[in-house]
Parts: C-alpha cells; sequence; structure tokens
C-alpha cells in the first residue's frame, strides 16, 4: 500500500489561493497571446453546445436502451466530466466487462462549430486552480457526462474474459446509460483496506491484477513516481506528492484493456489513428543496466526492464534516482493514422505496453478519442468508415502534438508559479532531498582561432535534488553520486519567473558550494 503523499502543512509553505489565481490570471493572458485557448469559448460556440445538449435524444433513437445495468463511475472525488462507467460481473468462464464511454461525437459533429472550436483546443488542460476545457461544460460536465442517475448516450464495449484475464470476445455499440453511483478513488481504497470494500470494485481489483499479469508476460513496462499534485486547503493552495493508489492502477487496466481492443478492430478494420512508441534503443537500456549496477540495485539478467521496474519502490532514494532515470526508455510516444490498410505504420505497437493500442476512453478530454470511437464503430458494425471521417484521421495526429505541446507547457508553467509562490516562505531553510541525476562535466568544443586552439574547460557539475517536503526538485551546481543523500539551503526565490536557488550545505550547516537556478519541478 503506498504512503499517503508528504504535504507542505499550511501555512508553511501554502499559499493564498488568491495569490496563485492572480498570477495563473497573469499566464494565461501572456499563453492567449501566442495563441493559447482560454478558459472562455466564443458565443456560437456556447451556443451551438447548448442546443446539442438540449436536443441529443433526437439522435439517439437507434440506440439501445441499457438504463436497467447498473454501471457505476470510477474518478477523483471532485471530478464531473466523467468518461467511463463500468459493470463487471463473474461469469462461467470468466468475467464480462461492460464499459460505457461517454458518447461525444453525438453531441459534436464533424467539420461543426463544435469540431473546429475542439479541433483548436485538443485537450482539456488541467491547471492548480481551474482547467480549460475541450469542450464546453454544457456537454463536458452536463449532458454527455456519465453522470449518476443521469441518462447518457455512450459508446459500449462489451469485453469477455476468460479466467486468466485474456480477452476472448469483444463488442461494441451504442446505448443509453445511467450510472448509478460516483465513486472516488480515496473513498474505494479506503473502504477496500479497511475490508468493507464495494462489491464491483473488489471484482475491479481482481480483473486489475489479471491484466497486470499480462502486461507483465506482453514485457509491458510503467514508471512507479509518485506525482507532483495541488490541494486546495480552505482558502490556501498547498503542494502535495501523490502516490498512485492500487485501486486506480486497477482502473487503469481496464482503460489500457479498452485500448488494445481499440487498437485491434481498427487495425483489422483498416482504418484508425493509433498511439505508438518506439521500443527503447537497446544503448539507453544498457545505459540503465550500468546505472543500476552503480546504485547498487541489482538487475537479473532474465529479467526485461518492465519486469525490473516493477520491483523498484520510490520510497527508496537509490530506487527513486534509477525511476527517474528510467524516463529515458519511455520516448517517442506519438499518434499514427491510417485511413487504409496499406498505411498502417511498420511498427504499430506501443512498446510500453507491449501490444497495439488506441486512445480510445477519455472523449471529452481529449480529441482524439471521439475519433477513434467513431472509426471504431464503423468497423465493429462491418461497414466502411465515411469518407469525412477517413479524411479527418490523417489531420488529427498533427493537431493532438501541436496542442499536446502548448498545454503541456501551460501546466508546467502554472505548476512553477505554485512552487516558486510556496516555495518564497521558505527562504533561508535547510532540506535534505535525494540525487537523481547529473549532468556536466564533459568537455566543452574547442574553439579555433588564430593561434590555434582555445580550451574552454569542461561544462560545470549540476545534479538535480528530489525533495519530499516540499516536494520539488532543485538543480544545484555541485557533484555527488545517483541515490546519494544530499542537504541544500534555499538562498532566494524570484517568483516573478527567474526561479529559485538552491547551494549545497555540510553537515555543519555551512555553505559547501554555489548553486544553480530553477526550481525545479
Amino acid at each position: 500500500m503506498p504512503h499517503r503523499p508528504v504535504s507542505l502543512r499550511a501555512p508553511k509553505g501554502s499559499v493564498a489561493a488568491s495569490e496563485i489565481a492572480a498570477a495563473i490570471d497573469a499566464l494565461l493572458a501572456d499563453a492567449a497571446a501566442d495563441g493559447a485557448p482560454s478558459v472562455e469559448f466564443p458565443a456560437e460556440v456556447l451556443a451551438a453546445a447548448e442546443a446539442a445538449a438540449g436536443a441529443w435524444r433526437e439522435g439517439a433513437d437507434a440506440h439501445e436502451d441499457a438504463t436497467d445495468v447498473p454501471f457505476v463511475t470510477l474518478d477523483p472525488a471532485t471530478s464531473t466530466d466523467l468518461d467511463q462507467a463500468m459493470h463487471l460481473e463473474r461469469t462461467e468462464d470468466g468475467y464480462r466487462v461492460r464499459y460505457a464511454i461517454a458518447d461525444v461525437p453525438l453531441f459534436v459533429a464533424l467539420d461543426s462549430v463544435l469540431d473546429a472550436e475542439a479541433r483548436r483546443r485538443g485537450e482539456t488542460v488541467y491547471l492548480p486552480d481551474r482547467r480549460i476545457p475541450l469542450h464546453p461544460t454544457a456537454i463536458s460536465e452536463g449532458a454527455a457526462s456519465l453522470l449518476p442517475d443521469q441518462a447518457a448516450p455512450a459508446f459500449v464495449w462489451d469485453l469477455r474474459l476468460d479466467r486468466s484475464g485474456t480477452v476472448t470476445g469483444t463488442s461494441l455499440g451504442r446505448a443509453v446509460v445511467r450510472s448509478r453511483e460516483k465513486l472516488a478513488y480515496d473513498a474505494v481504497q479506503d473502504g477496500i483496506d479497511a475490508g468493507d470494500g464495494h462489491p464491483m470494485m473488489l471484482l475491479l481489483q481482481e480483473i486489475g491484477a489479471l491484466r497486470t499479469r499480462k502486461e507483465a508476460e506482453r514485457g509491458g513496462a510503467s514508471l512507479n513516481i509518485p506525482e507532483q499534485d495541488v490541494e486546495a486547503d480552505g482558502d490556501r493552495v498547498r503542494l502535495t506528492w501523490r502516490s498512485i493508489l492500487p485501486i486506480e492502477d486497477a482502473n487503469a487496466q481496464i482503460s489500457l484493456m479498452t485500448g488494445m481492443a481499440a487498437a485491434d478492430l481498427m487495425i483489422r478494420g483498416g482504418a484508425g489513428i493509433l498511439r505508438t512508441m518506439p521500443p527503447a534503443p537497446e544503448e539507453n537500456v544498457e545505459r540503465f543496466r550500468r546505472q543500476a549496477a552503480a546504485l547498487g540495485v541489482p538487475w537479473s539478467e532474465d529479467l526485461d526492464y518492465g519486469a525490473f521496474l516493477r520491483t523498484l519502490d520510490w520510497h527508496d532514494p537509490r530506487h527513486l534516482a534509477l525511476l527517474n532515470q528510467a524516463a529515458s526508455l519511455f520516448r517517442g510516444a506519438a499518434y499514427a493514422a491510417f485511413a487504409h490498410a496499406d498505411e498502417l505504420p511498420e511498427d504499430a505497437e506501443q512498446a510500453a505496453l507491449g501490444a497495439p493500442y488506441a486512445h480510445a476512453t477519455a472523449p471529452l478530454r481529449r480529441l482524439v478519442d471521439r475519433f477513434v470511437l467513431l472509426t471504431c464503430l464503423h468497423h465493429a458494425r462491418g461497414e466502411e468508415v465515411p469518407p469525412a471521417l477517413a479524411a479527418a484521421l490523417p489531420l488529427i495526429p498533427e493537431i493532438m502534438q501541436a496542442t499536446g505541446s502548448v498545454a503541456g507547457s501551460l501546466e508546467r508553467r502554472a505548476l512553477d508559479l505554485v512552487e516558486r509562490t510556496a516555495l518564497a516562505g521558505l527562504v533561508g531553510e535547510t532540506f535534505e532531498g535525494t540525487i537523481i541525476d547529473r549532468r556536466g562535466g564533459e568537455k566543452k568544443d574547442d574553439e579555433k582561432h588564430e593561434g590555434g586552439k582555445r580550451d574552454h574547460g569542461t561544462s560545470p557539475v549540476r545534479v538535480e535534488v528530489q525533495l519530499l517536503d516540499p516536494p520539488v526538485t532543485a538543480w544545484v551546481e555541485t557533484d555527488g553520486e545517483l541515490g546519494e543523500a544530499l542537504r541544500i539551503r534555499l538562498e532566494a526565490v524570484d517568483v516573478a519567473g527567474a526561479g529559485a536557488r538552491f547551494v549545497p550545505v555540510g553537515a555543519d550547516g555551512a555553505t559547501a558550494g554555489a548553486a544553480d537556478e530553477g526550481p525545479a519541478s
């Protein structure tokens, strides 16, 4: 069971929510000048969303009535844009998983004003105190959301599994569903830990464990690193570490299983959009193996790197350093569209999963899922993909790459603002952290001039230090070994944007050297 988050205690290390809101207002105003989307939607888009939300039943005449199926949702407690609902049951041969996904295409027609705005945005952007939604809330938090006790249209995946967790049958259709309960991760996990778990969540845990085992057998891999999070604490905001709960992992396995079923359907149908990732280059794997040896963490030759990563626990400083270094093994994720079978990418797998995969379970929050779901539905019905949809497929990867870059930049900049503001009250304090990366020390390129070459020496050595409380990382100009403990003092913070300046200190508290600027992150 993961530890609960280590967090900054209010008021020390926390900041007024109004202060953060003002800083993010300024950030968004600056970003808007560069073309980033805003929280507000144009009037014509809002009007179209209201009209679609009020008229969806007119387009759902052919949807099956599945309101008698007791679906439940599982999300963070505060979520209202609910993409997925599930109903799980044990069968004579294994399990049946019905996974309902919000029917966003029923609200957002191809080439409509809503479609154009969604393509401009690409995905929902999550900031510390707000979000910039992909769709107007009349759709994303209203009529299309799978809220409890609300009839809503959905794509329903019906997946049959044998007792080992292998998928033996898949079907896909459209239905009107009605969720019975809105379950929250923390409460569900608390119930399971207390021996009083929700019956369907106990079954989810069982199926999730089987699917995790299947992932290991495929050579799949994942990183168990805690997430930096921002929590509201009354009228203040604080940074926390948040570990992924076991029930979240189990829930993710249902989504991954559905994404793999979608990929299989599109590959067999000869059109679609896959989420791909190349295998880690062998030199990266070997470098990581050497790092593990240097840290004294044995990596048996009979374990692939996915199996090895599952043995690492971030609470151990050496393991934490290794997990951060393992990020180099998870690069190159992209979308690959194909409108004909002969356009299928040569390497169609998502290497971290060890199988072909597609994003198909979050259409309220991610543009590509809407196109994947529509494409899968036509394949499931044995129909040709309509020309308008086929023409759109090749355009989506580039849109997702561009909008994803904007979203990632906004999210990082906003989190840096919270970091700097929270750290401003801690100047002068000393912290202990773990070295998770080391850079520099390489000889700089010599420069030619009339008298020959001028030696520019070596680049300065810097180490990245992971702090637990406060939950930030910092680059410090000093040297050390990965996994080694290091004490650093916060010398200064420039909230306006330059970052924070840390210096290493000795056991007696004296400054041990200079520091680079930068939190971190």
